[in-house]
């Protein structure tokens, strides 16, 4: 399995956003975008993936590749499944999710608790870290990066504290999506060793 947690800093929790203005939504834009390239491949989806948006360390948004239906690589589409499963927050009780809709999930967890619900490794995903090329694949990994915005100072605190590795995926910053896109490549060829 492969997890992919991005933290969406600025996301309207109860998920009232103009599908006009994605990016004034939070950068809900860049969010879906980071769903979708988990998730999807050229002409299918990646049933051993799943995408959680921590969104302001209060809700998490969980989209599992093996269950989701319809999922689509607009931004736009995703945009909305995104918003609909805030909208649905309120079915979120206790540690139970809510599923608006197949395989999409949203529960009252912040980012401890996430990462707490989660098997494997982590790895930070940040500009400082040692580059990719130079780590080992694990199995099973969680990656964990930020939206536009840096780590909060809580946040990087509780990564020192819990990652097993900081990753760097090249030279440049890139957007979440693009991130994930390189990430996923080191794991499909085992770390650029098999095409």
């Amino acid at each position: 399995m492969r997890d992919f947690v991005c933290l969406a800093h600025e996301v309207p929790l109860d998920g009232t956003v103009s599908l006009d203005d994605l990016p004034g939504a939070g950068r809900l834009d860049l969010l879906a975008r980071f769903v979708t390239s988990a998730l999807l491949t050229s002409h299918g989806v990646r049933e051993d993936a799943a995408a959680h948006l921590v969104v302001r360390d209060e809700f998490t948004v969980r989209v599992d590749g093996a269950t989701v239906r319809n999922l689509r690589p607009d931004e736009r589409s995703t945009a909305a499944r995104l918003r609909d499963a805030l909208g649905a927050r309120d079915g979120a009780i206790g540690h139970q999710e809510a599923e608006p809709s197949p395989g999409v999930h949203v529960g009252r967890f912040d980012l401890a608790a996430t990462l707490s619900r989660l098997d494997g490794p982590l790895v930070q995903c940040h500009e400082a870290g040692t580059p990719l090329s130079e780590e080992s694949v694990p199995d099973d990994p969680t990656f964990v990066l930020s939206d536009h915005r840096d780590f909060t100072d809580a946040e990087a605190d509780l990564l020192a504290e819990r990652a097993d590795a900081r990753v760097s995926v090249g030279p440049e910053r890139l957007h979440a999506d693009q991130t994930v896109t390189v990430a996923h490549n080191w794991l499909d060829t085992g770390g650029y060793r098999t095409y």
